[in-house]
């Protein structure tokens, strides 16, 4: 059965969603919730808000989907304990091998894998089910085809609407080195939406470069079902309630297959980026880069001419007060306006701004629209329900198979017996239950006073309401401290690129990152050290083709995904899991170990002394060298491959003067993929681990620059 999923930001939209018609809303706690900046909910709250989804028939699941740091175990297993006595039908994790930790120690909860943990094959679909995960809410990145193999494996939740991210689920370090404010911990200052340039020919303009449209999947959300997703995911934890009905309503009318054009143009007034982009499930498309505004786009109504020195709008649109619109020049973001009055053929705006004849008119606040998207029929759980009242014996009503009697028996009716409308109108009072009775009754000479007749109804209610959400047994509380194995020797690892005189690398680990995975450089396999071939976190079938016949030329893989420990098992090598992999608690430690990681790279998000807690055998910490900020797995110059110079480095240039590298590089399928680096590279303090240095623009690992050198985290932890 196909689910609609939506977001609750807080505790009012999460009923607006169910009542709108959603089959099972998300939500974040007031901590390890990756949307920090929601109002999130308290435990009190969740407990009310699941009340009401499992009297409905819907459902709940909790995010608690940050990285979990060695200090805050014990808070996280409380929370998730808590949550799930609360009523939690699935906890949504990021970290999968904290996942399988929580899992061996609570067998009852059900865990579903967040997008953040990247799983976009079938490696990782198949970790994810190895880890007791029973469901995986697939990268925003992941391709049909690969969807429809993970679907074989897994149960799969694919995000159809919302906010995209710039950079591969989970693999975002750009806010946190940044500024401090780590993604991977629910605080992101999306620097994606700030102005860059770059320096290819055609794009030295400042613009929101990076920048992505919302997801609007649309109808083709059919492809989807067809493939084998079970949940459609509406992103939207931080937009307004307005938004989140607008959404449902929309998908609902596409999954009843019912025309939905006008609650399109509903949902585009609500909140669209960049006229929607179908996502890179089905290919980047021209629209997938909003590079000329930024933000709420809302929907075309009309275009600017002037009319007695006033600024007119020749639209259908049935203009009012309060309406809000943003105004384009030549695609570009000229300012804003607000309705001034209405006029034959359309309406008056008022600006601040000076505007031209051709401007064109976009709205973004509708006021009545607003107020007509909210207006909808409350969806209410139908129950058929029967009562029964008898004299001598005592009132019965019944739902399904339950059924509730009430302690005293009915007295005979001297005058005025108890009709069936009676008894009906009493039992259609539900008070605050989301639930429709179809009320079928049988009576026969019997007599309630009116009063003992509602309280029979109250208690009926009541007890129906346990039996449709009842209690959850508490968890006992458990062991969660693990020795990790003592460090017998510290290595020291290098990722190095193409153009690195591999012969003259001291290192005791090399690990070869090509910038074509067709194309390898034939002088690393003279080299007689330990050596890996280092995989992206975007991982494909088609990648995996390209790269297969040149495995067995390395002792292993450096990986910086999840999927990387399926895959090493596969092909019988070593692996080490990469930073990408996020590890940075003792518990997840431990988990790679037993699922056989040799080498393991702790979060770069963690302080020396965070990295020191967690010394333990073959585990490495990001020291010196270049600091990967973003994985990109789209063109940021749109496919222009024809104009392309096809640099091997590019620079990115925000406001500020900084210039970040845009390193290019080629796996399969003849498109390129691009990697951020920071402005500066890391040289960091040394914990008690072995020592990683990153190489990957073969510009040598201490170099410096005009700006100098970042100890990154080594400092100062990440909020």
């Amino acid at each position: 059965m196909t689910e609609l999923l939506a977001p609750a930001g807080g505790e009012q939209s999460a009923y607006i969603a169910l009542e709108a018609g959603a089959d099972a809303v998300y939500l974040g706690l007031s901590e390890f919730s990756a949307r920090a900046g929601a109002e999130n909910f308290d435990v009190a709250a969740l407990e009310r808000t699941t009340r009401f989804a499992h009297i409905l028939g819907a459902k709940v699941y909790v995010a608690l989907n940050t990285l979990v740091k060695d200090g805050e175990l014990s808070s996280f297993f409380a929370l998730a304990k808590r949550a799930w006595e609360a009523g939690a039908d699935a906890i949504l994790m990021q970290d999968m091998f904290l996942g399988k930790a929580l899992k061996e120690r609570y067998p009852e909860i059900v865990l579903h894998l967040s997008t953040q943990a990247g799983c976009c094959n079938v490696y990782g679909a198949e970790l994810a089910r190895e880890c007791g995960f029973s469901r995986a809410v697939l990268a925003r990145e992941t391709p049909l085809d690969e969807i429809r193999k993970i679907s074989s494996v897994i149960e799969t939740e694919v995000f159809v609407q919302g906010a995209l991210c710039t950079c591969f689920s989970g693999q975002c370090y750009f806010s946190s080195f940044a500024g401090n404010m780590s993604g991977n911990r629910g605080r992101c200052k999306q620097p994606c939406r700030k102005r860059y340039t770059i320096s290819r020919k055609g794009f030295e303009e400042e613009a929101y470069a990076l920048s992505l449209a919302d997801l609007c999947v649309g109808e083709r959300v059919e492809e989807l079902l067809a493939a084998g997703v079970t949940s459609l995911k509406i992103e939207g934890r931080m937009r307004r309630a307005e938004y989140t009905a607008a959404a449902v309503a929309y998908y609902k009318r596409l999954l009843n297959k019912e025309n939905a054009s006008a609650q399109l143009i509903a949902l585009k007034r609500a909140y669209n980026r960049g006229d929607y982009t179908a996502g890179l499930a089905f290919g980047q498309d021209k629209t997938f880069l909003s590079r000329d505004v930024q933000g709420h786009i809302g929907e075309k109504v009309g275009s600017i001419s002037l009319r007695g020195g006033k600024y007119f709008c020749k639209s259908d649109y049935a203009a009012g007060a309060g309406d809000g619109f943003k105004i384009l020049r030549d695609k570009k973001e000229v300012g804003g306006a607000v309705f001034a009055a209405l006029a034959d053929g359309g309406f008056y705006l008022r600006s601040n701004c000076a505007l031209t004849s051709g401007d064109e008119v976009r709205l973004t606040t509708s006021v009545a629209g607003g107020a007509a998207t909210m207006n909808f029929t409350k969806k209410r759980r139908k129950l058929e329900i029967e009562v029964e009242c008898f004299a001598g014996v005592p009132p019965v009503a019944r739902c399904g198979n339950f059924e509730c009697r009430g302690e005293t028996p009915l007295e005979t009716a001297q005058r005025a017996p108890l009709t069936e409308a009676d008894i009906a109108a009493c039992f259609f009072k539900v008070d605050t239950l989301p639930i429709s009775p179809s009320i079928r009754v049988r009576t026969a000479d019997a007599f309630l006073p009116k009063s003992a007749l509602n309280a029979f109804r109250r208690a009926f209610y009541a007890a129906l309401a346990d039996e449709l959400d009842p209690k959850r047994a508490p968890l006992s509380d458990c062991e969660i401290f693990v020795e990790l194995p003592a460090s017998d020797k510290k290595f020291t690892a290098k990722i190095v690129a193409d153009g690195c005189a591999f012969a003259e690398q001291r290192e005791d680990i090399l690990i070869y990152k090509p910038s074509d995975y067709a194309r390898l450089d034939e002088k690393f396999f003279a080299v007689t050290k330990e050596k890996y071939l280092y995989l992206p976190p975007y991982f494909t079938e088609e990648d995996e083709d390209v790269v297969k016949e040149n495995i067995s030329r390395f002792d292993g893989i450096y990986c910086e995904g999840y999927y990387g420990f399926a895959f090493a098992k596969k092909y019988g090598i070593s692996l080490f899991a990469g930073t990408g992999c996020n590890l940075s608690n003792r518990l997840a430690l431990s988990e790679a170990y037993q699922t056989g990681a040799k080498y393991l790279a702790l979060s770069k998000e963690l302080s020396t002394a965070e990295q020191a807690e967690l010394s333990a055998r073959g585990v490495f910490v990001l020291t010196a060298g270049e600091i990967k900020v973003m994985d990109l797995i789209y063109c940021p110059f749109s496919r222009t491959c024809g104009g392309c110079d096809q640099r091997s480095v590019y620079e990115l240039t925000d406001e500020s003067g900084r210039k970040f590298p845009l390193r290019r590089y080629c796996v399969s399928g003849g498109y390129c993929r691009f990697e951020v680096y920071n402005c500066v590279p890391l040289l960091g303090e040394r914990a008690n681990c072995s020592a990683l240095y990153d190489d990957s623009l073969s510009r040598g690992v201490k170099h410096t620059t005009a700006g100098g050198t970042t100890s990154g985290h080594t400092k100062r932890s990440v909020l």
